[in-house]
């Protein structure tokens, strides 16, 4: 049973990281070093801490990229 659980969420941890790469990807930022996009990252969450204004306009411009999936 333990097992079961352990290879589950195993599973799961997989299947966020693949989906979190292929939001760098959508991004447009694949061939981007690796330091870089770390860097952003830590840098956008420090921000998004201090500025829900920054993390609401963030949002909109992240579900306006959603909804161009099918463009």
């Amino acid at each position: 049973m333990r097992q079961a659980s352990s290879t589950e969420a195993r599973r799961q941890d997989t299947r966020e990281k693949i989906e979190l790469g292929g939001l760098i990807a959508k991004a447009g930022l694949r061939y981007e070093k690796r330091a870089v996009l770390l860097g952003a990252l830590i840098e956008l969450s420090q921000r998004l801490k201090a500025d829900d204004a920054e993390r609401m306009r963030l949002a909109a411009v992240g579900a306006k990229a959603f909804g161009n999936d099918g463009e």
